[in-house]
């Protein structure tokens, strides 16, 4: 989570990304790597450096499956307080 929250500003470099964390830059790399698989994220070359920003398209994807509880639960208090009416 603290990945994406460092990319909310915009790109950055593993390098940049791991100076922020905890965590070694190898170990960054590999959560990136997961990311990115997961359609989360996006990466170029620049240079020697690998740039990482966030995958709008993905996180849209997430939105909505995420919004679907949201729906069904308002649904569900909608229909309760119905009930209770």
């Amino acid at each position: 989570m603290k990945v994406l929250e460092q990319l909310r500003s915009g790109p950055l470099a593993v390098g940049e990304i791991a100076r922020g964390l905890p965590v070694s830059r190898p170990a960054v790399s590999q959560h990136l790597k997961v990311l990115k698989e997961a359609g989360l994220v996006i990466d170029h070359a620049e240079g020697t450096r690998r740039v990482y920003q966030i995958d709008p398209q993905g996180l849209g994807q997430i939105r909505r499956w995420l919004d679907q509880f949201w729906d069904e639960a308002l649904e569900a208090f909608r229909a309760e307080a119905e009930r209770k009416s």
